[in-house]
């Protein structure tokens, strides 16, 4: 794999072929513009070569042994480790992603390959008691999980490597052939992946890779043969295709609007320096990014200060220089639509403590107080470096407020009384509650998803495998 040239061609993938058919697509840098690569949108005959594909490869998936599963996924996290900054470096140019956060990644991916390789000899069942009534005195239950089926997976720009390995892992831990839509403004990170899976043993039909426009994505969903449906990506759309997905099985990882509580007891430096970790890294394109954060009077003026002072130093610039803290936005649209938003904040009363302009492809790191709730910059998704500060003087009032939100994927709270850590976690609309750290904090093996808006069933290895396999009952009468 070469991924230092920036005019390289990369196919897609059908039943382990490289096909260059469809409309060619450029891929271009977010920090330049410049071309970094290309590939192609697949015409209506190579999405349907890769279905029929996809689901002939379910019976071959499907009778693939645990140890068999377990090693591919191991061989696939060692081809990661082997391509490492290559890889980071590829994540760099197409997603602007800095490179130190690009190796995080790349290293990301390879525990959550290997931890599906341990997940796929983990497949427990159960024997289950039956003799609780005299008619099935004679009977036991057992019970097993097989595969789902095809599945079809729609991943984001975001995190172009990770994120494709947490369907891809999972499937091929479950038995399942896959369908990967990578996002159009990354999609040679997931062709690389899907070039060192086959590498890995996997077998040709047991995955596609294949970019479509938003119309084959369509029919891809409503297309019966796919059993499941996993996606990743904005609130509208996930739902939107929840809804054309018929009887598949859905999981939906969605956006959110993520809150920090930093209460009386708090120790405000390490808050400070977490806060600004989570809502400035990768430019705050995270779902789980910092976005508000509700502040103890007592508090809130030494928090506001050190915030600010953690900007000033941060680096914006090149995502290939080691230095740089925050890089570009994923597009000039993005960077035009946070400037209008908080724009619109402060001509209804914020102030801006810290940035709050465009700097070329990027947008300054920006603190903003006194955000109207119903600003834009507040009640919507951000996917920006903004973070909103406000005050509070008691722990149910930050609670309702933190809750005052169309999403609840996770939320921080910074505190050293275990009585509010526990009323937080007992209160709090969110799918999950980190105590003395920000909602951007996430290891790949835990349950992660979210409530509300915010999305349907959990990722993370062992949870996202039982979403794609189907619970199997066999009873046994046992002989008189």
């Amino acid at each position: 794999m070469t991924v230092e040239s920036r005019l390289e061609v990369s196919p897609l993938l059908v039943n382990g072929r490289s096909l260059s058919r469809g409309e060619p697509l450029e891929v271009l840098s977010p920090y330049d513009r410049s071309v970094i690569g290309s590939t192609f949108v697949a015409d209506a005959d190579t999405v349907e070569e890769a279905v029929d594909a996809v689901a002939a490869g379910a019976r071959r998936m499907a009778a693939l042994k645990s140890y068999e599963r377990e090693a591919i996924l191991n061989r696939i996290a060692d081809g990661i480790d082997r391509d490492a900054e290559q890889l980071a470096r590829l994540i760099s140019l197409e997603a602007g992603k800095p490179l130190r956060d690009s190796r995080v990644e790349v290293s990301r991916a390879a525990l959550t390959m290997r931890t599906a390789a341990g997940e796929a000899t983990r497949l427990f069942g159960r024997q289950l008691p039956l003799d609780v009534i005299p008619a099935s005195s004679d009977r036991i239950g057992i019970t097993r999980r097989v595969p789902l089926g095809p599945v079809l997976a729609i991943t984001p720009f975001n995190f172009p490597l990770n994120l494709v390995c947490h369907k891809l892992g999972p499937a091929i831990a479950a038995g399942d052939s896959i369908f990967i839509k990578p996002a159009p403004k990354t999609p040679l990170t997931a062709l690389a992946l899907g070039k060192l899976a086959l590498e890995s043993g996997l077998p040709a039909d047991g995955m596609a890779v294949v970019l479509c426009d938003n119309e084959q994505t369509q029919r891809l969903v409503q297309d019966d043969r796919f059993k499941a449906l996993t996606f990743t990506g904005s609130d509208s759309v996930g739902w939107r295709l929840k809804a054309m997905s018929g009887k598949k099985r859905v999981t939906l990882e969605l956006g959110g609007n993520a809150g920090v509580i930093v209460d009386e007891s708090a120790d405000v430096e390490l808050a400070a320096t977490r806060i600004a970790a989570g809502g400035f890294s990768y430019a705050g394109q995270s779902c789980i990014s910092v976005q508000r954060t509700y502040v103890h009077d007592r508090l809130f003026d030494d928090l506001a200060d050190r915030l600010v002072s953690i900007v000033k130093t941060l680096k914006v610039g090149d995502p290939l220089d080691e230095d740089t803290d925050v890089g570009p936005m994923i597009n000039p649209e993005s960077v035009s639509r946070i400037e209008e938003w908080v724009a619109e904040a402060a001509d209804r009363g914020a102030m801006v403590l810290a940035g709050g302009t465009a700097q070329g492809p990027a947008f300054a790191p920006t603190v903003l107080s006194g955000v109207h709730p119903t600003a834009r910059v507040c009640s919507h998704e951000a996917f920006a470096p903004v973070v909103s500060l406000f005050r509070f003087s008691n722990i149910s009032d930050a609670i309702r407020s933190l809750n005052d939100s169309r999403f609840g994927l996770q939320a921080g709270v910074f505190t050293r009384d275990l009585n509010h850590a526990l009323r937080a976690f007992e209160e709090l609309d969110v799918g999950g509650v980190i105590v003395n750290d920000i909602p951007t904090f996430r290891v790949d093996p835990m349950p992660y998803g979210g409530v509300k808006d915010s999305g349907l069933g959990r990722e993370g290895l062992r949870c996202a495998i039982e979403e794609l396999t189907e619970l199997k009952l066999l009873v046994l009468r046992m002989p008189q």
